[in-house]
């Protein structure tokens, strides 16, 4: 069944109750990557082969899907955009350094830095996209970056260390990567639906990661446990397609600043998981960030007008 009821902010891009629940798959999934992340990386996995494995097996089965609803097709020109954007940026970029930073930090920590797109997108969206963004959103990105700053806790991170210096530095620009992929998104248009595209779009990702293994990791190793094929099987099956489908049509759907600060929830949600699987404890720090996230995501979603 189709969610109908749209919410309009005048005559900016709407936001329906469909977009936001496929902006809350997309977190739920994606949150509960990390952590399978971090526990597949523990039992030997090399992170670029790990990268490379869900990116194969999300296009194996995206393909799947768009077959079974006999809608494969060959992109045209109309699609390059949207496919360069979202494999290269989004997919192949993002996997390839946040998966490098998660086996040097916490999962719930490297979810945090690696979702915090909404430090990128606010200058884009005003210097690209011209996308109006009213004082209410202004400050429902302050709220949500506020609680990442919370979350990060940075008075106890030993700023010191060259790895964690390196870690950070690479989730910045895994959040840079995938702010530009949204922004390309929403000025695109495709011929084909995001659906469509997206086996295309993991099957560039997994090309572009080739080189990347040849050249840091030739020697790793994939998955050698039990437990690592089935966090691998969970995320390249379902986490993996479903979550970046539902996040592809959200920051298509919804205006920029909703889907990013949306989009901020997932480090919540990740520490949680981290501290259900991992044993990664749950502090004040925790509690407060969350909390400032949430109401942040709240504000930049609550109507304006109603139709």
């Amino acid at each position: 069944m189709q969610l109908t009821g749209t919410i309009i902010f005048g005559n900016r891009p709407t936001v329906t109750a469909g977009a936001l629940l496929q902006l809350f798959a997309s977190v739920v999934l994606l949150s509960s990557a990390w952590p399978l992340t971090k526990f597949a990386l523990s039992l030997g996995a090399t992170p670029l082969w790990f990268a490379e494995g869900r990116a194969v097996l999300s296009c194996l089965t995206g393909a799947l899907l768009v077959a079974a609803r006999n809608r494969i097709r060959i992109p045209g020109r109309a699609d390059l955009p949207t496919l360069t954007a979202v494999g290269a940026l989004q997919l192949a970029a993002y996997f390839a350094l946040a998966h490098e930073a998660v086996s040097w930090l916490p999962a719930g920590r490297t979810a945090i830095l690696a979702n915090t797109t909404t430090i990128w997108v606010v200058p884009l969206s005003l210097l690209i996209l011209k996308e109006h963004i009213p004082p209410r959103r202004w400050l429902a990105a302050g709220m949500g970056l506020a609680g990442v700053a919370v979350l990060m806790n940075p008075w106890a991170t030993d700023w010191r260390s060259v790895e964690v210096l390196i870690g950070n530095g690479f989730l910045l620009l895994a959040g840079l990567s995938w702010s530009v992929a949204i922004i390309v998104t929403r000025g695109s248009h495709p011929s084909m639906s995001l659906f469509e595209l997206m086996p295309w779009c993991f099957a560039l990702a997994s090309v572009l990661l080739l080189p990347l293994i040849w050249w840091r990791a030739p020697d790793g190793t994939l998955c050698s446990e039990a437990g690592c094929w089935v966090s691998l099987a969970y995320i390249g099956f379902v986490a993996g397609p479903v979550g970046t489908w539902c996040v592809v049509e959200a920051t298509a759907k919804l205006p920029a600043m909703v889907s990013s600060v949306g989009f901020l929830s997932t480090p919540a949600v990740s520490l949680v998981l981290a501290n259900m699987f991992l044993g990664e404890p749950i502090t004040a720090d925790l509690i407060a960030g969350s909390a400032l996230i949430m109401a942040g995501v709240g504000a930049a979603a609550w109507p304006e007008k109603r139709r």
